[in-house]
């Protein structure tokens, strides 16, 4: 009997440790994330905006791509498929989102960065994606994107893919007033 119960408390005490780390795993893979720039992953903080460095013996494509999920009803593309840019410049990139529906929706933009390490260099300093976008019926607006791409960018990298998913975020939203944006 006494060694039933060792087992039992050992197989309870496994399945408690197994849970803690199931429990810690998406918490410590974004902090990974956002150490090593793997899986695209960009900051939702804004940067600042480079002082001087701009580094116009180099040339850098910036792609940009846009999908909302497959939830969401909105139309949504960006103004320009693709930019040059010299590292150390701003630029603002728009994106066009129009709400075809009936009903006003909230939605919220994810943003990831193709090769994954090049996210840990391009920087933005102003981007929709850090607040949710109100867009009432039938409306439609540009959200704007000011980035720059890090000078210490490595020579390896000639191309950067910005791309964002929108998501659906109406049953979560609050009407905060500061995230509001009802469109043209």
């Amino acid at each position: 009997m006494q060694l039933h119960r060792t087992l039992v408390t050992k197989l309870l005490l496994v399945t408690a440790l197994m849970f803690g780390f199931g429990f810690a795993l998406v918490p410590l893979y974004d902090v990974f994330c956002e150490v090593t720039g793997i899986n695209g992953k960009t900051s939702n903080v804004p940067a600042t905006a480079l002082v001087d460095g701009v580094d116009t013996s180099r040339e850098i494509t910036i792609e940009f791509l846009a999908r909302p999920n497959k939830d969401m009803p909105w139309i949504f593309k960006p103004e320009i498929r693709r930019l040059t840019v010299h590292p150390g410049e701003v630029h603002v990139m728009n994106y066009f989102a129009e709400n075809p529906t009936a009903q006003m929706i909230v939605g919220q933009a994810v943003p990831s960065v193709s090769p994954g390490q090049a996210a840990l260099y391009l920087h933005k300093i102003e981007c929709f994606c850090f607040t949710q976008q109100q867009l009432a019926a039938g409306r439609n607006m540009l959200m704007p994107v000011q980035f720059y791409v890090d000078p210490a960018l490595p020579a390896q990298f000639s191309t950067i893919t910005l791309n964002y998913t929108l998501y659906d975020v109406t049953a979560n939203w609050q009407g905060n007033a500061a995230t509001e944006n009802l469109g043209e």
